[in-house]
């Protein structure tokens, strides 16, 4: 046995065969032995994170995944990444860890004109808010697999929640969450489908918040809400005791639960959201909820009409277990059968059965009956994924590495079996955040690859300023043991993402004429006696003016038109071509105009002609061998 006075890992015997190298010789173990025996085997634990990162391992590893694409050749998965505060969503192939097409989303993006053309505007609610700090994208889903259908990620700077749609990989729908501050923790109902998308509300506030009792700090609270998915509403939300971080929801649709610190709403600095030393996790029961707003048993707050019901401790819509301090993330594993909280600020986690969650709320156990294990993994236990095989996989931040456990026998170590559970920590580069499976979050998780997205990467890069990437980890865990494959720098916070496979996603190689995305601009020509698909003109309504116009490479249907200095032009353009890689663009010189018009999209931007004589415009995508020739003259006659 090694090191018996340290109390945050389980002892681990070095004589035990069964036991991974990489557990006998970890990092973590060395450095909690005596200083003599760090300086003995540092050259060795050197070596070994070499041959850990090598992919000729992986390679030659029984049973390991296959990850060499070569070009021309598909990547198995689709990533959704967040985009951190660049308030964007990133989408990688995997295992190539290729980035695919970036999605603006809280975002202006001058590429696709999102934030510029009308019909994006029109998302984003002609919002004064043009950045956003984009967390946590979830695909929705049909008894708990995905469907392919949506993609949600919320933005925690400005309490909103977006949808895109994956057909066409383009934001729809945005909406601002009421009565809160601070959208942070966000998953989907996973059965019978995606109703409802969750979403925490972490920082508490007085109510209402009009600044007539902000200094009252008693009154403060935060709410945990249900977005009606296809509708983008806000159907309820729940007052909670605490403050909520992540979140996630079971696979009989009946519950959905958050992690929550500041458990006794006694702390608004930092040693006061530390000062507990148990926090707990919130178990919310659905069906109880909905009952009660159907009963009327619930308020609305000033300025929202949206149902408010009360799920503080004692209320028959939540049940709170006690848990290790700070618990951060929280993870259903793909049988369903538990749901695991990371401790954070202890070396624990947690994990619940869900299938006694309707004993707790008969009344029948108590919350901590729930409890199936509690084990001892490492220091800063984040998040936890799962590989479909009876393996968890833990990244602990301040150890900066990945644990991987059985479930199994974590359960048989905690009713006392000497046993041990922890199956192999691989050291990660470095202080890893969240971490996913491929499939994982579903019931259909394969245990081929796990992405670590670390927050720092020091000296994995070459220098670029005092601004650091940050490093996202590719690593195999196809085989018996973890192997890291792959390094990917990385900016702008990604603070989460999902792994689909490819089977799972049926993006649209062209637009459909009907989509719903331009139908207000549909609308709008249909009002003008305009036929898109067909017509080149003018409509001149006083000083508006709209120019329509089709598009087929290498021309627009229109090479010139005039309008009056001051006017307000809007543009029209419609994309005729049928090749599925023919994109155009539209660009006014000058006046900060440019969009995308994708092959069978209509799209429009409205600008005001400011500046009087020859205005050129040009397709800024490359189209054609006689791209720079697609161009055309506005004149703006004083």
């Amino acid at each position: 046995m090694i090191d018996s006075n340290n109390k945050d890992l389980p002892l681990i015997d070095t004589e035990d065969d069964t036991v991974s190298e990489h557990v006998k010789i970890s990092r973590r173990l060395f450095l909690s032995g005596s200083t003599a025996m760090v300086g003995a085997v540092g050259a060795i634990g050197a070596g070994l994170g070499s041959i850990m990162s090598s992919p000729a391992l992986a390679d030659s590893k029984k049973g390991a995944a296959v990850h060499n694409i070569k070009p021309g050749e598909l990547d198995e998965y689709y990533g959704f990444w967040s985009g951190g505060h660049s308030g964007e969503v990133r989408i990688l192939g995997l295992p190539s860890m290729r980035e695919l097409m970036r999605i603006p989303v809280f975002n202006i993006d001058s590429a696709t004109g999102y934030g510029i053309s009308n019909e994006s505007k029109e998302v984003l609610n002609h919002t004064t808010h043009l950045a956003g700090d984009s967390h946590h994208p979830h695909m929705s889903m049909t008894d708990g697999h995905y469907d392919g259908k949506y993609v949600f990620i919320n933005d925690k700077s400005n309490s909103r929640v977006a949808r895109i749609r994956c057909d066409i990989m383009k934001t729809d729908k945005i909406i601002t969450i009421p009565n809160v501050q601070a959208i942070h923790g966000l998953r989907v109902q996973k059965v019978p489908h995606t109703k409802y998308v969750f979403a925490n509300a972490e920082f508490v506030i007085p109510h209402p918040n009009d600044g007539s009792n902000m200094f009252d700090e008693s009154a403060y609270y935060t709410m945990f809400s249900a977005i009606d998915a296809e509708s983008m509403t806000v159907a309820w939300q729940v007052i909670v005791d605490g403050n909520l971080d992540n979140t996630d929801a079971d696979y009989t649709g009946k519950y959905a639960f958050s992690t929550c610190y500041n458990s006794k709403d006694e702390g608004l600095d930092l040693a006061g959201t530390m000062r507990n030393e148990r926090d707990h996790l919130v178990i919310f029961n659905i069906e109880n909820i909905e009952a009660a707003v159907a009963a009327g048993d619930f308020q609305t707050l000033p300025g929202s009409d949206v149902p408010v019901v009360n799920g503080r401790k004692g209320s028959k819509l939540t049940a709170y277990v006690p848990v290790p301090k700070s618990p951060h993330g929280i993870n259903t594993a793909p049988d369903g059968k538990y749901c695991v909280v990371n401790g954070k600020l202890s070396p624990t986690v947690s994990m619940l059965e869900i299938a006694k969650f309707d004993d707790l709320f008969a009344g029948k156990i108590e919350p901590r009956d729930t409890i199936a294990a509690e084990v001892e993994l490492g220091l800063g236990p984040l998040h936890t994924a799962f590989d479909g095989r009876g393996n968890a996989y833990t990244t602990l931040f301040i150890d900066s590495q990945i644990c991987k456990w059985s479930v199994e026998k974590a359960i048989r170590a905690y009713a006392g079996e000497d046993v041990q559970y922890i199956q192999q920590k691989l050291d990660v580069h470095y202080q890893p955040g969240h971490n996913h499976t491929t499939m994982g979050e579903t019931r259909d998780a394969d245990g081929k690859y796990l992405i670590s997205l670390c927050k720092f990467s020091k000296d994995r890069f070459l220098p670029v300023g005092p601004l650091h990437p940050e490093n996202d980890q590719l690593i195999d865990i196809s085989g018996d043991e973890m192997v890291l494959i792959h390094d990917g720098p990385t900016y702008a916070e990604p603070h989460d993402c999902m792994i689909v496979h490819r089977s799972k996603v049926k993006p649209a190689k062209l637009w459909s004429r009907d989509d719903p995305y331009f139908s207000s601009t549909r609308a709008m020509a249909k009002k003008d006696g305009v036929t898109l698909e067909t017509d080149n003109k003018v409509i001149r309504d006083g000083n508006k003016v709209r120019v329509y116009m089709t598009s087929v490479a290498p021309a627009y249907g229109m090479d010139k038109f005039n309008v009056k200095l001051g006017d307000e032009v809007t543009v029209i353009v419609t994309n005729l071509d049928m090749v599925e890689d023919v994109t155009h663009g539209f660009c006014m010189v000058n006046h900060g105009v440019q969009i995308e018009i994708g092959p069978q999209q209509t799209a429009s931007v409205t600008f005001i002609a400011d500046k009087p004589g020859v205005q050129w415009y040009y397709c800024n995508w490359f189209c054609h061998a006689l791209h720079m020739e697609m161009r055309g003259r506005m004149f703006v006659e004083v």
